[in-house]
């Protein structure tokens, strides 16, 4: 699930929102596909205007009952001078979310659509200062290098952006005994 339509972050003075909006998910559907994504879901709101709202709160609800996953990621919205403001509000969303998914008594309109109440087992909020889960990504660094090259766009292909993200897995994976890694803050629901 993206939120946002990624259509203002662009140095290209040339480039319109509408253009890059395009772009960004034609990369992020690229990327998904690499990875063994089996569909990604747009939510499309302008890029620097996502709001912690109730009637955002409730569509990523509907998504959740929909989908019924055990498991949710998003940002950690609590990191320290997380500057992006997207970036905060997605992480409390999708954490409000996760809430009102489990409680019948939030939004019954779904379950009249014959959604049912969805109990996610465990979040993990990634780009955390407060890691307490490493997963060893040795095996799949190759991979997510390839996935992060689809997005263009973003300046993610430059060897420098490669070599940055290859040292910071090492250097987190590293402190586990791992040669790549990533961390997250692991909640049990």
């Amino acid at each position: 699930l993206l939120l946002t339509d990624g259509d203002k972050g662009s140095w290209d003075l040339s480039m319109t929102s509408e253009r890059l909006a395009g772009i960004r998910e034609k990369e992020q559907e690229a990327a998904a596909k690499i990875l063994g994504v089996s569909g990604v879901t747009f939510l499309r709101v302008p890029d620097g205007e996502l709001e912690v709202n109730l009637p955002l709160r409730k569509e990523i609800t509907r998504l959740i009952r929909l989908h019924q996953p055990s498991m949710v990621f998003t940002h950690d919205p609590w990191k320290s001078y997380q500057f992006h403001p997207d970036h905060r509000a997605a992480g409390f969303l999708a954490l409000d979310a996760v809430v009102a998914a489990r409680d019948h008594l939030f939004y019954p309109d779904q379950l009249a659509e014959g959604l049912s109440p969805c109990r996610v087992k465990e979040v993990y909020l990634f780009g955390t200062d407060n890691p307490n889960f490493w997963v060893d990504i040795s095996e799949r660094i190759e991979l997510k290098l390839q996935a992060v090259r689809c997005h263009e766009s973003q300046g993610l292909t430059s060897q420098e952006v490669q070599t940055r993200i290859r040292n910071r897995a090492s250097e987190v994976g590293g402190a586990k005994g791992y040669t790549f890694g990533e961390a997250f803050k692991k909640i049990a629901m």
